[in-house]
This record gives C-alpha cells, structure tokens and sequence, in this order.
C-alpha cells in the first residue's frame, strides 16, 4: 500500500528539543519506519523551512520525504502556518495528478496537515485519517490567554473530525474529548503510539550520575511541561537531584528563556545546586540518561499522549505522572508507577519521596514497566492497528483519476 503521510511542521528529519520539535516529529518518524517495514511504501510531507533543502530525502527504506513549498523557504512557529495550508494542499494535488507516485490513504498528523489534506482531497478522491497530536479545546483549558494558537483552530478541527474518513484517538482521554467536540463516534479509532523497544531497553551504557537520587525529565522546554513543579517539589524530597533533558543544546541554554525561569525558580526554593539542565542530546543517547534515573516524573499540565513514559518504562523505570491525557492509559497506578492529582506540587513531592525511599517497590515497578511497554505500546502493534484501518478505508474508496 502506498502511504501518504502529512505533517506539515513537524519534520521526521528535525533535530528533537526545539519548541515545535518533539513527539509528533518522532511519531512520524517511528511510524514511517514501522509501515515500511511491514512493506508499504511511505511519502512524508513536511513543509521547507529552507532554501537549501532538496525536494526529497530518503528517510529509511521504504520512506521518502518530500518539502513542500509552502510560505517562505525559512523557520516559522507551527502557529503562524495556517495561512499556507491552501497552497500546501493545492501542491499534494498537483503533486499526486501529475507525479509519477500516487497514495492509496493519506494520513495527516495535526490539524493543519488535516486541512492540507482535505484540500487535496476536495479533487482527489482518496481517503484521509487524522491523528490531531494535540486538541486546540484541550491547549484553551490549560493555557488560557497564554494560548497563540489561531483563533479558528477549534472550529476547524471540529469539522476536519467530520469530514475526515477516519479520526485517530491516541488514548481514552482524546477520545472522548473528539466525542465532546462533535466528531462522530463512529469515525474515531483508539491507536496508541509505540515505542521502540529494541532502542529503549534495560541493558546497556547509563548517564554518569552521582549518589543522590535521581529524578529525571525529558522533554522539550516549554512552560506545559511542568518541570517547575518538579523544582517546587524537590524542598520535600530531600537529597533528590532533578535532572532535565531536552530543550536546545547544552552551549545555548543560557539563551533559553525557559531554562532561566527554572535556574531563577531553583534558587528562590533553595534548590539549584539540585537541579541540572542537559540540554537537548541525540536519541541515541537517551536510553543511557533513562537508565540512570530512579524515577521519570511527567509534570506536564496536558498531554495528549507522551512517549516519555514508554521510552522510560522500557527502559526498567518507574513513572510518576499528573493523572491526565494520555498517562492516564500509559501508566499503571501502583502497577508501573503512581498518577497524582495534577498542578499539585505537594503530591508530586509525597509520591516521589515515598518511591525513592522503597527500592523494591521500584523494582517491582520496573519489572512491569518493561513487560506493559514491549507487550501493549510496540511500534509494530502500532502499525498493523492502522494497515487493517487503511486497507478497510481504501477498499471502499473510488481509484483517483489519473491514478
């Protein structure tokens, strides 16, 4: 099956840790890779942010990446792209008209890339699923007038869910948040990401660490991620280090306004010699840095899946999560870890001191977390959850003209 994959600002060939870098980037990536495997041929569409990048670029085998010229060849926020969603639609048309390659199903991950997609689609008959990786209604609720998302997005994703052949709901939390918002039951399927967990494993080198216990965070720096309430935390976990990776690399992080807020919130609560910011590392250096933690926390104010804590329980540990989004299904309260009511330091702290004084209980933690991760969260679960999906929606679709 050919396999058109659109995600417009989130690149598979993106370096991970920047602002709009990060899970849906590897998802992409991960995923591609999973389909190629299992033999289909797979096309990434991402927008070119620079005039030196060539139209395609072979992923892994059986994945191409194409830009898309789409606004100008340079760096944008993901928020500020709407405007160039037409043009970005219009050019897949083109593209998959007169192309020598055409898809069987499109795939869109983000509401935009869904836009795009229905544009296409508008002359194109092909069918179309969305995975959004993020609700605008869900960023509202938490961000407020923080929130720099276009003030269409809700409404657009509320009729991309309608008119979208099939709507992707990455954990139960998203699916019923895509009911409240009118998408058609019916229409949603429940597929979670993966994780890899021949990369992401118990065995092999560990981060150098010190005495202390060790509470790690990874991801990127952006103020939902909540890492401050790690910091708030640490005053009632004593002798607990908070060790952060992610965001840009080490030799910019003191131009990282993010990282300053949490330097500058670390000395006001008598903790900065605790805590130390990594900076973004490649990904094959981030099963060391999960080996060589005690306990992965996940502050983060909304999440609409996060693979964080898959990649931490593959590799042997324990998650102590805010009890929303998609940690609600990932982790196992009391099974692979403890769920705490969210934006509460102070449960933060008495869930996480308590583990880190009960070795055993880690381990037990651990044990389960590896076993939950490689039987119920594996890339190629992933992939054939979605193939039976594709292959039902392209049976009933008509063949493109020209196709």
């Amino acid at each position: 099956m050919r396999i058109a994959m659109i995600s417009e600002h989130a690149s598979p060939l993106a370096p991970l840790g920047s602002v709009d870098a990060g899970g849906q980037n590897q998802h992409v990536s991960e995923l591609a890779g999973a389909l190629a495997e299992d033999g289909h041929e797979v096309r990434v569409y991402t927008r070119r942010d620079s005039p030196d990048l060539p139209g395609e670029v072979p992923l892994r085998d059986g994945v191409m990446v194409e830009h898309v010229p789409a606004g100008p060849a340079a760096p944008l926020p993901k928020d500020e792209l709407l405007p160039y969603m037409g043009i970005f639609g219009e050019w897949l048309l083109g593209r998959w008209r007169d192309g020598p390659w055409t898809p069987d199903v499109v795939h869109a991950h983000f509401w935009m890339s869904g836009l795009a997609a229905l544009t296409a689609r508008s002359r194109f008959p092909v069918p179309v699923v969305v995975t959004y990786h993020a609700l605008g209604v869900v960023k509202r609720r938490h961000q407020g007038a923080a929130d720099t998302s276009p003030r269409q997005r809700i409404g657009y994703e509320r009729v991309l869910g309608r008119q979208a052949d099939a709507v992707i709901a990455q954990c139960s939390d998203e699916l019923d948040e895509l009911v409240n918002l009118g998408v058609p039951r019916e229409r949603i399927a429940l597929i979670p990401s993966g994780v890899d967990a021949d990369h992401f494993n118990p065995r092999g080198p560990v981060a150098p660490r010190t005495a202390a216990p060790r509470i790690l965070c990874v991801g990127r720096l952006v103020e939902r991620k909540g890492y401050a309430d790690v910091i708030r935390a640490l005053p009632g976990i004593p002798g607990a280090e908070c060790v952060v990776v992610g965001g840009p690399p080490a030799d910019e992080l003191d131009a990282d306004p993010v990282a300053a807020k949490l330097r500058t919130l670390a000395g006001a609560t008598g903790v900065a010699d605790r805590l130390t910011l990594v900076g973004g590392v490649r990904r094959q250096e981030l099963p060391a840095w999960y080996r060589s933690a005690d306990v992965l926390a996940c502050p983060a104010w909304y999440e609409p899946f996060g693979l964080t804590p898959l990649e931490a329980m593959a590799c042997g540990v324990p998650v102590v999560a805010y009890g929303l989004g998609g940690f609600t299904d990932t982790v196992v309260d009391g099974v692979t870890g403890h769920l705490v009511p969210p934006r509460d330091p102070h449960a933060l702290a008495t869930t996480l001191r308590r583990l880190l004084r009960e070795p055993s209980r880690r381990m037990a933690y651990a044990t389960a977390a590896v076993d939950r991760a490689r039987s119920c969260y594996s890339w190629r679960r992933t992939a054939e959850q979605l193939t039976r999906l594709y292959a039902r929606l392209a049976a009933r679709t008509p063949q493109a003209v020209g196709a």
